[in-house]
């Protein structure tokens, strides 16, 4: 053999990408159990069926060519330690291993390095037997997988058949979505099994969109009734608005503010522009209102002097003493008071309460000197003048008339001065 100056493989040395460069550090493998080296650089390897040539080694020292070939057995051989760690702690599957077995079988067919033939077969067997173990294991996760991920299906199926009478409409609506993208999630089994619990899924989320479509079909339609309804409300209100007949208006507006909240609902955007319209309407005759009766009551202050007057005029006749001379005095004042016309609201009570007083007063008189011509007490009179005061002012209190009760107090304190009580 010509000796070239760097390694040549031997016939039987299969072709395949570059291998690294040669190491110097020894071998894992002692290269002398298992093949030699001539004194030509012809390295053999110690096979089962014999001595076989496994390349020539021209680079230097015969005994380096050896451990080259060594070497070559040992990557072999870490490969196999390496891929059967893996396949063990689960980062490599059972087909990576089956490849690399594969490419070490074919390089142990090919006889192209030195080594232990025996020990490495039964690594590569070994690890067959652990790819294969991994495939059982593997295929029995999917058959799991594929159960569970079926009875996920299944349960899917049950929900859907149950929302699919559903009225939360957003709700379901949302969860069916949220199936289907959990049904896509799972992993693939089935493909019968699964066809028929899709059709489950697909005809309940059908029935309930058909049924979403059909209520808000409705709705839609109520709401444009509701909205025409409401637009001849506002019709009515509008017309009203510049009315000055105070008291008929606000009965109907009243009764048309009844016939609104009667009426169904529109959608929000409309509602509140409706309403808007409505309430305008109303707002305008009742501002009118309002004005009209401030305007009525600034020229109904000119009669409180007049009949502040006459209160004090009256209120001069108590306590009685010629009650001949109070009545025929009070009916004067009464006739004047008459004709001195209304007083704002705030006021009335007031002067009124204080007339009312007075009447009391003189009646009560009356009352005692007709029961003294009976032989009854002026005293006992006023006392139940006074009871009779009192159960009014109680009854006033209890319905909460606050105005009726000022009334009454004041006529219980002319009464009560009457009889000479504080």
């Amino acid at each position: 053999m010509a000796d070239i100056g760097v390694p040549t493989p031997a016939a039987l040395r299969p072709t395949g990408p570059p291998r690294p460069a040669p190491r110097t550090s020894a071998p894992a493998t002692d290269p002398t159990k298992f093949g030699r080296v001539d004194p030509d650089g012809t390295v053999y390897l110690l096979a089962p069926e014999g001595e076989v040539a496994v390349g020539q080694w021209a680079a230097g020292d015969p005994a380096e060519g050896l451990a080259f070939f060594a070497r070559k057995y040992d990557d072999l051989a870490v490969e196999v330690d390496l891929i059967a760690a893996r396949l063990a702690d689960g980062r490599a599957s059972a087909d990576q291993a089956a490849a690399v077995v594969a490419r070490v079988r074919e390089a142990l067919a090919a006889r192209s390095f030195v080594g232990d033939i025996v020990a490495l077969e039964t690594r590569c067997a070994d690890l067959e037997t652990a790819a294969e173990a991994g495939r059982e294991a593997a295929r029995a996760q999917r058959a799991e997988q594929r159960a569970a991920a079926l009875a996920t299906r299944e349960a899917l199926a049950v929900e859907a058949e149950a929302l699919s009478g559903s009225t939360s409409w957003k709700t379901t609506a949302e969860r069916y979505a949220a199936i289907v993208e959990e049904w896509k999630a799972l992993p693939r089994g089935d493909r019968t099994a699964e066809q028929e619990l899709w059709k489950r899924i697909s005809s309940s989320r059908t029935a309930f969109d058909k049924r979403r479509r059909q209520h808000f079909t409705e709705v839609d339609a109520q709401r444009k009734d509701a909205i025409a309804a409401k637009r001849a409300v506002i019709a009515k209100a509008e017309a009203l608005a510049t009315s000055t007949d105070w008291q008929r208006t606000t009965k109907q507006l009243r009764d048309l503010l009844d016939e609104w909240k009667a009426l169904p609902r529109a959608s929000r955007t409309d509602e509140d522009k409706l309403w808007r319209r409505f309430k305008a309407a109303q707002d305008a005759f009742y501002a009118a209102r309002s004005a009209a009766q401030e305007s009525a009551e600034d020229a109904l202050r000119a009669n409180l002097p007049a009949k502040e007057a006459l209160l004090v005029e009256a209120e001069a006749l108590l306590p009685v003493t010629d009650l001949a001379a109070a009545k025929r005095t009070l009916r004067g004042i009464q006739e004047r008071w008459d004709k001195a016309g209304d007083v704002p609201r705030a006021d009335r009570g007031r002067l009124e309460g204080r007339l009312r007083t007075v009447e009391e007063a003189v009646r009560s008189q009356e009352q005692a000197s007709w029961s003294s011509s009976r032989g009854t007490s002026a005293t006992d009179a006023f006392a139940e003048a006074l009871a009779r005061l009192q159960q009014k002012r109680d009854a006033a209190e209890a319905r909460g008339d606050a105005a009726a009760v000022a009334e009454l107090d004041a006529q219980i304190t002319s009464t009560r001065a009457l009889l000479g009580q504080d």
